[in-house]
């Protein structure tokens, strides 16, 4: 097993001011990680466009440096609102970041699917209503991908495309031996869904892991305030140390273990605790979970 971080757990420290993307790089190998994944230049680093292909490379060059793997690029994509719900150029602008990924030299893209039509919009409908666009955006992104030795993955992420079933039903109608899925513990429970139980449907697709933990309230507790989210359900998340929350985490990883993957597993931190420590703990508990399985 390799371990590897997302650049997103630095996230508050980087638009603080408190540590350069740069720093963060360092810092993941002196905390002991195999690799760290970066998040795209929009959302987390608002680069534009004609600025982010030197910035890659520099960055490429600093993982180079300290000896660190760049595990994965991950980007925000919506194959059915993204730029302003053309299709064409929702497909075209996810390509662009493909050629990002070259140049920071990894193998695997991670990409939103959608996000879904707004519930209270008249346009709302029923998930398998959309596979047949987002499988062929998904489709032809990972066809294009394909020819640089990079596979692409949707993640179980942002709501809507979130529930093991869903996601399978999208990976299965994409049908392509370049795509598969980014499993995140953590995010099943933003669609109230057993982690553990969906980690049993999901695993045998994964490329790729994101280890994340969540403190849990039910909807009927007492609102925790500041740094919590609800569910999709109502029910309340609170981002944590893996292992500190209600993440099965160790389920999980034998569900992995028992369809054999063995590849990287990158810890997506979203809490409200120092991020240094966090990860630190987080580390630490990964791999002792995994050496007990």
């Amino acid at each position: 097993m390799k371990y590897s971080v997302s650049s997103y757990s630095y996230m508050k420290m980087i638009r603080a001011g408190e540590i350069t993307p740069f720093e963060v790089i360092a810092k993941t190998k002196e905390l002991g990680f195999d690799a760290i994944e970066f998040v795209d230049f929009v959302d987390f680093l608002p680069l534009p466009e004609e600025e982010r292909p030197a910035y890659a490379e520099k960055i490429r060059a600093e993982a180079d440096r300290l000896g660190l793997e760049i595990s994965s690029l991950t980007i925000g994509a919506d194959f059915i609102n993204g730029c302003d719900g053309d299709f064409e150029k929702e497909v075209e602008r996810v390509k662009k970041f493909v050629d990002i990924g070259r140049i920071l030299g990894v193998k695997r893209m991670r990409h939103d699917a959608t996000v879904g039509y707004p519930v209270d919009s008249d346009k709302y409908c029923a998930f398998d209503t959309l596979i047949p666009r987002l499988a062929e955006g998904c489709r032809r992104v990972t066809e294009y991908a394909e020819q640089f030795g990079i596979r692409t993955m949707i993640e179980n992420h942002g709501f809507y495309a979130q529930d093991s079933e869903r996601v399978e039903k999208l990976y299965t109608a994409i049908n392509h031996k370049n795509f598969g899925l980014l499993c995140d513990m953590g995010n099943f429970l933003c669609a109230d869904e057993n982690p553990a139980m969906a980690f049993a449907r999901v695993a045998p697709y994964a490329i790729y892991v994101h280890a994340k933990d969540f403190i849990v309230k039910p909807f009927d507790a007492c609102d925790p305030g500041e740094g919590a989210f609800r569910s999709r359900g109502g029910n309340f998340l609170r981002g944590t140390i893996v292992g500190h929350g209600n993440v099965p985490v160790k389920q999980c990883l034998y569900q992995l273990k028992r369809v054999g993957y063995d590849d990287y597993i990158s810890i997506e931190f979203e809490g409200m605790e120092p991020a240094f420590e966090a990860l630190r703990i987080g580390l630490a508990n990964l791999k002792r979970y995994w050496s007990e399985l």
